[in-house]
């Protein structure tokens, strides 16, 4: 919104929707139209894929402050991946045409869009350049430390709601592998492990830990 004029600041709240969802309900389907980018107001929200057998593979989640499927809705596709509640949430619906007008009209807004892009792509190269390259726990801490990119994700608060079993998902290992390896930054002081949570206590240390090869 900083990035706006007054004008243009006052037509997206016009035009924005704030939907509430309960934990484990579906924002948005896979192979729907892109007709909204996407923010998340609060609570935490989980992009995942489900294979014809039924498997489910997470492999992002989005905490409040961040926005996220501008890429589909620049290129007037359908949604790639399933939009889960992760915990209760609040999201907001920005219609796609308010979106590209802004990205038209704005060129502060269109500035700022590009480093989003620019921060989402260098996020999921350091990605997978740290599943190839790092062990099982720098997978782990490379998925908790992610979720505290400033650029991406602002306001991550420092206590996360997630269960092993999802940070598997994300970090692409078992949840035996997550639980070994969240003893072992609790034990260097990265985080402090409670039941369905994760504080992290050190995120310089987690950090760290993530650029372990």
């Amino acid at each position: 919104m900083t990035c706006l004029t007054d004008v243009q600041a006052s037509r997206v709240r016009q035009e924005i929707s704030i939907v509430s969802f309960a934990a484990g309900t579906t924002v948005c389907a896979r192979h729907t139209p892109s007709a909204h980018w996407l923010g998340v107001v609060g609570g935490m929200l989980k992009l995942e894929n489900i294979s014809e057998g039924g498997k489910s593979s997470s492999f992002a989640s989005v905490p409040a402050g961040a926005w996220f499927g501008e890429g589909a809705v620049l290129k007037g596709e359908l949604r790639p991946y399933e939009v889960v509640a992760l915990r209760d949430s609040r999201v907001a619906f920005l219609p796609r045409d308010t979106f590209l007008r802004l990205l038209e009209e704005s060129h502060p807004f269109a500035l700022w869009l590009i480093a989003h892009l620019n921060a989402r792509l260098g996020h999921y190269v350091a990605l997978v350049q740290n599943f190839r390259l790092g062990d099982t726990t720098a997978q782990v801490a490379y998925s908790l430390s992610g979720l505290f990119n400033p650029a991406l994700f602002p306001s991550t608060e420092r206590c996360i709601t997630i269960s092993q079993e999802e940070l598997g998902r994300l970090s692409g290992v078992s949840r035996q592998v997550v639980n070994k390896a969240l003893q072992e930054l609790q034990e260097r002081g990265a985080i402090r492990v409670s039941y369905g949570s994760i504080e992290v206590v050190d995120l310089k240390v987690l950090q760290d830990v993530a650029r372990e090869a």
